[in-house]
């Protein structure tokens, strides 16, 4: 699978969070998202349970709370589009603030804000205990083709790659004098754009000769065959066990 790289999502530290392996998290993450998915938006007291979820488990990872709302802020489209709703949606009108808002509007806001922001947090939870390397290898032991997995191991690898030769063809603009400041600047962008592309699909092939003079066949080895224990899956796997019996009381209280 090769070296892993660091992200600034992850949070380095040595919490029992951090020593799951990662196919447990990740099969304990999809599961928390489909239970609170699937709970009523009427029953608000569900959501605020499953927070408090999520918050036990950000202070087992010794995550802080700071820490994790500055990586919240990726939702904020998903926030503006909940405000419209009240606004442009159908039904029942009610007024709030002297405003006329809708009714199923204010509930649909607030069904994609609070399940939104859970699913959300739990992502940036799973990322900031969890290495890119190891989310890899966790997909592969969870059985997903092996020719995805590759896919999103070569782009987060690459990446960073093509992000510097962005940079260095800034610089070369810039040290040549110009500066896009209008419309009539935009050819010499998309010429850019495009040289970029080709020198990436050229570096592509060049990696993709590499490989197969080393015998790449379509499949990359694996290096680390990563098992779990019944301790560790039960440890895993008891966030989204709690979230299914608030769930279930949610639909039946």
């Amino acid at each position: 699978m090769g070296a892993g790289h660091s992200h600034k999502l992850y949070r380095h530290g040595h919490s029992v969070v951090h020593r799951l392996p990662a196919h447990c998290k990740l099969a304990a993450v999809f599961c928390f998202v489909l239970v609170v998915v699937s709970t009523p938006r009427t029953a608000m007291w569900a959501f605020a349970l499953y927070a408090a979820l999520l918050g036990a488990v950000a202070a087992a990872a010794r995550v802080p709370a700071g820490f994790l709302a500055k990586r919240l802020l990726i939702e904020v489209p998903f926030v503006a589009f909940a405000v419209l709703l009240p606004f442009v949606a159908e039904g029942e009108r009610v007024d709030v603030l002297g405003l006329s808002l809708s009714v199923n509007g204010l509930w649909g806001a607030w069904n994609v804000l609070a399940k939104g922001t859970l699913g959300v947090a739990a992502s940036v939870l799973l990322a900031a205990t969890t290495e890119l390397r190891e989310v890899l290898l966790g997909l592969q032991r969870l059985g997903l083709p092996s020719l995805l997995v590759q896919i999103a191991a070569f782009m987060l690898r690459y990446g960073e790659v093509i992000t510097d030769e962005m940079r260095r063809m800034r610089l070369a603009r810039l040290s040549r004098g110009f500066e896009a400041r209008g419309v009539r600047h935009w050819g010499v962008l998309a010429k850019s754009a495009g040289a970029l592309f080709i020198r990436s699909y050229e570096r592509g092939e060049r990696v993709h000769l590499a490989m197969l003079s080393r015998g790449y066949t379509g499949a990359m080895p694996v290096i680390d065959r990563i098992t779990a224990s019944r301790a560790q899956w039960s440890y895993a796997l008891a966030l989204p066990a709690l979230a299914l019996v608030v769930c279930v009381l949610g639909w039946t209280l």
